[in-house]
């Protein structure tokens, strides 16, 4: 049997790649939001499944640690709702009702950062950039005010989906062994343990760690924020928590939320950007080594590369954009992962030595 060549062959995978991912989004944008929910309870699962695993070590049921995880964690819930939603809804209001003071600041430091450019005989004309600003801003101030208002008025569709989301979890948890087991069945017998081990360790060391990062950075951003009394320091220390669940959003975040306060007291906004570096760098020089080591084994450069390719299939397939980025990292490491392995393996042993061609045959 003559085998086509290895460019060929090689060169009909993005063909046939394409055609099944059209095929996909068409089946999965039908059942939108139903998808996008599956991946976060099945994330949540991931999450959830450590506590149970710890308690099943010291002799707790599998069914008893599942209701005792779940009880813990639908109990912080509602005491973040109860105490934490409403300070952080009553500081996002005040900071869109100062909005148009900040915008007046802002505008007042770029009228002068112009003066000073002319005094010195620069080249500057910010007149445009001023404008541009202002408008860009209260467009976008007019838009969050509008979408804070449309999710509390969705407060019903968003209690509908995380019920969904919280039964479904449930459930994989309790099946969690032989939905993998049962979806691992489809992969070639070589490459069975090796999928799911590879996907079990990076996605599971991966989310977990950075959910307690993200906890731990948003506790000591508190705290912090507190003693110095930044203005809105309940819900910039949130943000900048949350954004460290996506690798390098937290960094911006934090520039963005200085930048904020810096237009009206520039030594608030420095205050904020030096407390909030020292205790990042705290944080990822002496927690995140101990946390997540090298789980990941992405260059930077291919993790800047995997973030806007995972928000723009998301969004092609109906999951979201934010799930997309949280899913960018994991995917990427795990394809690597497994790339890696496939060419140690020699499942590509043409690519790595040349392709061989039989010779002509003897007389």
């Amino acid at each position: 049997m003559t085998l086509w060549p290895t460019w060929l062959r090689l060169g009909l995978v993005l063909p046939l790649v394409g055609l099944n991912a059209f095929v996909l989004k068409r089946v999965l944008v039908q059942f939108a939001p139903f998808p996008g929910l599956f991946l976060t309870a099945a994330l949540i699962a991931f999450l959830l499944d450590l506590p149970c695993r710890w308690l099943m070590a010291r002799a707790l049921g599998r069914t008893s640690s599942i209701i005792l995880v779940m009880l813990v964690t639908v109990g912080l819930l509602v005491l973040a709702s109860v105490a934490l939603v409403p300070l952080l809804i009553e500081q996002l209001s005040q900071l869109i009702s100062a909005s148009p003071a900040l915008l007046a600041a802002a505008e007042q430091w770029i009228n002068q950062s112009q003066n000073w450019a002319v005094s010195h005989d620069l080249p500057a004309n910010f007149a445009d950039l001023s404008s541009d600003l202002v408008s860009r801003i209260s467009l976008v101030a007019t838009q969050l005010s509008q979408r804070l208002l449309g999710l509390l008025g969705a407060t019903v569709g968003i209690t509908i989906n995380l019920v969904i989301v919280l039964v479904l979890a449930v459930f994989l948890l309790l099946g969690a062994d032989p939905i993998t087991a049962g979806l691992a069945q489809w992969l070639p017998e070589q490459w069975r343990e090796r999928v799911t081990a590879t996907l079990e360790r990076t996605f599971r060391g991966y989310f977990a760690g950075q959910v307690l990062l993200a906890l731990i950075l948003c506790a000591g951003q508190l705290l912090v924020f507190t003693l110095l009394e930044i203005p809105y320091g309940v819900l910039f220390a949130v943000l900048i928590g949350f954004t460290t669940l996506i690798p390098y959003a937290s960094a911006i975040t934090i520039v963005f939320v200085s930048a904020v306060l810096g237009v009206q007291d520039p030594r608030t906004g420095l205050e904020l950007l030096a407390a909030a570096i020292l205790v990042g760098q705290l944080v990822d020089q002496v927690i995140q080594p101990r946390l997540m080591g090298s789980i990941v084994g992405l260059h930077p450069a291919w993790l800047l590369i995997s973030l806007p390719i995972g928000s723009r299939v998301g969004a092609i397939f109906g999951f979201g954009d934010l799930l997309g980025l949280l899913l960018a990292v994991p995917v990427a490491s795990c394809i690597k992962s497994l790339a890696d392995a496939a060419r140690s393996d020699g499942v590509f042993p043409q690519l790595k030595q040349g392709e061989s061609h039989p010779g002509p045959a003897g007389p």
